[in-house]
């Protein structure tokens, strides 16, 4: 009899093996482009999340997660689309944590999220067209829209007395609305934009750029581009030809790449980057600095990346599936909690212990690393730091 029952309990245990499932989700983000050297910690922020829940074990029916990456490339909107297809179609992906630049992030949700109905949580898509683009509930960001960010870059060119800007932008979908936001939120409180630009990205030299935009003056050039491609090769011919000494800098143009390409002459430049003052942040760079020391939670897009993959994983967890048209409803209830604020608080590192609550029919309000609320079309409500360089470092001066 003994023997029948050990039997009976391997067999019980294969069939309990046979039914879990292992859940891929997919990773879009630019592995090469004009934001190249901020994905790797993009990346492994994903990566870190997903460590975390399969490590606590406390996912529904045995559910082990896995990151497939594919390279967006950031601006190339079919290399984008061919790549979210295979994460679709060969891969078997349940989600995607992605696009991450505004233009290819819109071409894979129209081309293929939404036929294929698959749930996109982006980490880093910012334009402000995202808000109204058709997306038949399949999309959402953990970044505030550029709407936001042009007016908290406002707020600080006029607490710093800036009168007047030159502002030039990538022209791309990310780089038109974020400029259109700054230069109305700025022309709004009275300042004035003595030109407002474009520039191509990949080119070999920007002066001509460069020499339209000292033509035209300013207190300050506001660079709304990408920070290894146009953005940087502006800042690098205007530095050149001393045509401006101090330059605004938006989330697109943050990172430690920016100033080891340019150097000293950017001591005194300012701007603004989604970031968060909150314990969620602080856990959240603890949980890097611990899996990896070369890994700097605090690099631009990170944290948010962290937050997309959990908001993907816990909301799978709470509609008991894996399938991107059941769980896409479950994802604003996560974020948000219930609307009488009974939702348990969970923050970065909790990952396990949101799990756990949310199968035990208790209901959570998920903050994790950035104080993650949605609104109505699934933006971020966001905080942002204001950013300034000295002695050639980036340096936190407040949030907005």
């Amino acid at each position: 009899m003994k023997k029948l029952l050990l039997a009976a309990s391997a067999i019980s245990l294969i069939a309990g093996a046979a039914v879990a499932e292992d859940v891929k989700i997919g990773t879009l983000l630019g592995i090469t482009g004009p934001i190249e050297s901020i994905a790797p910690n993009m990346f492994a922020a994903v990566d870190l999340a997903i460590k975390e829940v399969n490590d606590s074990g406390k996912a529904a029916n045995g559910w082990v997660f896995q990151s497939i990456r594919a390279d967006s490339t950031c601006i190339d909107a079919a290399a984008a689309t061919a790549a979210a297809e295979r994460l679709i179609t060969v891969e078997g992906v349940k989600g995607i944590v992605g696009g991450d630049c505004s233009g290819v992030t819109r071409a894979v949700l129209t081309n293929l999220a939404m036929p294929n109905g698959m749930v996109m949580v982006s980490p880093s898509a910012t334009s402000p067209a995202l808000t109204t683009d058709p997306d038949d509930g399949l999309f959402f960001r953990t970044v505030p829209s550029d709407a936001r960010e042009g007016v908290v870059m406002a707020d600080i060119l006029e607490a710093r007395g800036v009168k007047s800007i030159a502002l030039t932008y990538s022209n791309s979908d990310y780089g038109k609305g974020l400029a259109e936001a700054i230069a109305n939120a700025f022309t709004a409180k009275g300042g004035t934009v003595t030109i407002n630009a474009s520039h191509d990205d990949g080119k070999a030299d920007y002066s001509a750029e460069v020499g339209a935009l000292a033509a035209a003056g300013g207190d300050v050039l506001v660079v709304a581009g990408y920070i290894d491609q146009g953005g940087k090769g502006i800042i690098q011919a205007a530095v050149d030809s001393g045509a401006f000494t101090t330059f605004g800098l938006p989330g697109g143009m943050y990172g430690e790449s920016l100033i080891a390409a340019i150097g000293a002459p950017l001591n005194g430049s300012f701007g603004q980057h989604a970031s968060s003052a909150s314990d969620g942040y602080t856990a959240f760079l603890d949980l890097a600095k611990a899996a990896d020391p070369s890994f700097d939670g605090s690099t631009n897009f990170s944290a948010n990346s962290y937050d997309a993959a959990a908001l993907i994983m816990l909301a799978m967890q709470a509609a008991n599936s894996t399938d991107p048209k059941v769980y896409k409803d479950k994802v604003m209830e996560i974020a948000n909690g219930p609307a009488d604020g009974s939702g348990t608080k969970i923050k970065a590192g909790e990952l396990g212990k949101a799990l756990e609550l949310i199968a035990a029919g208790t209901a959570i309000d998920y903050d994790g690393a950035t104080g993650v609320t949605l609104l109505d079309g699934g933006d971020a409500s966001g905080t942002f730091s204001e950013d300034e360089i000295k002695d050639g470092k980036w340096v936190s001066v407040g949030y907005r």
